[in-house]
C-alpha cells in the first residue's frame, strides 16, 4: 500500500480522539461537544471549548494542496481580515503559526462565526455584497498568488472531460454524445475568452457562491477560502447571478454598483459569465469523479454516475451551448 493511499484511508476514517488531540495540541481544551459540518472536500468540525467560545477545526484532504498553497490561503485571509474585510481567517498559535500537523493530518483552527445564507431578495443585498467583494479584490490585486492555481479552459474544461472519459464514468451509450458535445462547446468558450480580451488575473475568493456567504445583523461575512485562486474578477460575481436574463442584468448592475465603490471593473469580463458557468459544470462533474473513492461521496451524492445524471448533464450543457452565443450582460 503506497503512502498516499494510507494517508487517504486515515483521512476517510478520521476519528474523535484524533480531532480532540489536535485541538489540544493547538492549546485549547475541548469540552466534548463536537459537530461535523457540511464539508466534503475537507473534514470540518465545530468543537466546544472549556471556558471559551467554540472553534471550527479543518483537516485538509491529503494531496490536494501543498503546505505552501495552504499557507498562501491563510496569508490572504489574514491580509483581508487586517484590512477589516469580513472574512473568517485562521487562528494563530503563540508562535504565529496557522497550519499544524498531527497523526499524519494537516489541520487549521478557525473562530466559529455563525450566520445564515443570504436570501438575496433585492437590489440592496446585491449592492452590499458587491461592496465586500470589491474590497476583497482591491486587496487581491496588490500581489499575486505563487502557489495557488489559475482558472483556465485547460484545467477546468479539457482536463475535466478527458478525466471523466478516461476513467469510464459515463455510460457507454452516452459517451459519444457527451464527448462530441463538449468538444463543440470548448471552442465556443475559447471564443468568449477572446471576446473578453486581456483581463486582469487577480487573487480571488474563487468559490463565492451563496453558501459561502453568511449573513448576520451586521451584514455578510465570507467563509471558506479553501478554493482561492487566480482568475478574472467576474469569477467571484457570476455565481451570485440567477434567474432570467433580465433578472441577472439587474443583479449584476446592483453588484457592480457596490463593487466599483472600492475596485474598478472591466465590463469586457461580462463576456465570461456563461463561459465560466459552463467550465464550472464540467469541473464539478470531474470533481465528483476524482473523489469517488472517498466513502463520503457515494453516500452523499448517490445520483452521480447514474444514467439519469449524465442525461441531465448533456441536456444542461446543450442549454449552455445556446447561452454561450448570446450577447453579454449589459452594464452601464
Amino acid at each position: 500500500m503506497d503512502n498516499n493511499h494510507t494517508e487517504e484511508q486515515g483521512f476517510y476514517n478520521l476519528g474523535p480522539d484524533t480531532i480532540l488531540d489536535a485541538v489540544e495540541l493547538f492549546g485549547l481544551w475541548p469540552n466534548g461537544s463536537m459537530l461535523a459540518l457540511n464539508s466534503y472536500e475537507n473534514r470540518v468540525y465545530r468543537l466546544g471549548i472549556e471556558e471559551a467560545a467554540p472553534v471550527v477545526v479543518k483537516f485538509y484532504r491529503p494531496g490536494r494542496w501543498s503546505d505552501e498553497a495552504i499557507l498562501e490561503e491563510h496569508a490572504f485571509a489574514l491580509e483581508l481580515a487586517e484590512a477589516e474585510v469580513p472574512v473568517v481567517a485562521p487562528l494563530r498559535d503563540d508562535n504565529g503559526e496557522t497550519l499544524f500537523h498531527h497523526a499524519g493530518h494537516r489541520f487549521t483552527v478557525f473562530p466559529c462565526q455563525g450566520g445564515r445564507m443570504p436570501e438575496l431578495s433585492g437590489g440592496k443585498d446585491y449592492e452590499i455584497l458587491g461592496r465586500f467583494i470589491g474590497r476583497i479584490h482591491a486587496i487581491g490585486r496588490i500581489r499575486p498568488f505563487r502557489h495557488r492555481p489559475t482558472i483556465t479552459i485547460e484545467s477546468y474544461g479539457h482536463e475535466s472531460y478527458q478525466f471523466l472519459l478516461e476513467k469510464g464514468f459515463l455510460p457507454a451509450e452516452l459517451n459519444l454524445a457527451y464527448r462530441s458535445l463538449v468538444e463543440d462547446i470548448l471552442p465556443v468558450i475559447e471564443a468568449c475568452f477572446q471576446r473578453a480580451g486581456e483581463v486582469d488575473q487577480i487573487r480571488l475568493h474563487g468559490d463565492c457562491h451563496p453558501s459561502n456567504v453568511l449573513w448576520t445583523e451586521t451584514g455578510p461575512h465570507f467563509v471558506d477560502l479553501d478554493d482561492c485562486r487566480t482568475g478574472p474578477a467576474i469569477q467571484d460575481l457570476w455565481m451570485l447571478l440567477n434567474g432570467s436574463r433580465a433578472e441577472m442584468t439587474m443583479q449584476i448592475g446592483d453588484l457592480l454598483e457596490g463593487y466599483t465603490e472600492f475596485c474598478d471593473f472591466n465590463p469586457r469580463e461580462l463576456h465570461l459569465v456563461e463561459a465560466l458557468r459552463t467550465l464550472r459544470m464540467l469541473y464539478y462533474s470531474a470533481w465528483l469523479g476524482r473523489r469517488w473513492e472517498d466513502p463520503a461521496f457515494p453516500r452523499n451524492f448517490p445520483w452521480f454516475n447514474s444514467q439519469q445524471y449524465w442525461e441531465q448533464q448533456i441536456l444542461a450543457l446543450r442549454e449552455q451551448f445556446a447561452l454561450l452565443d448570446e450577447p453579454r450582460l449589459v452594464w452601464d
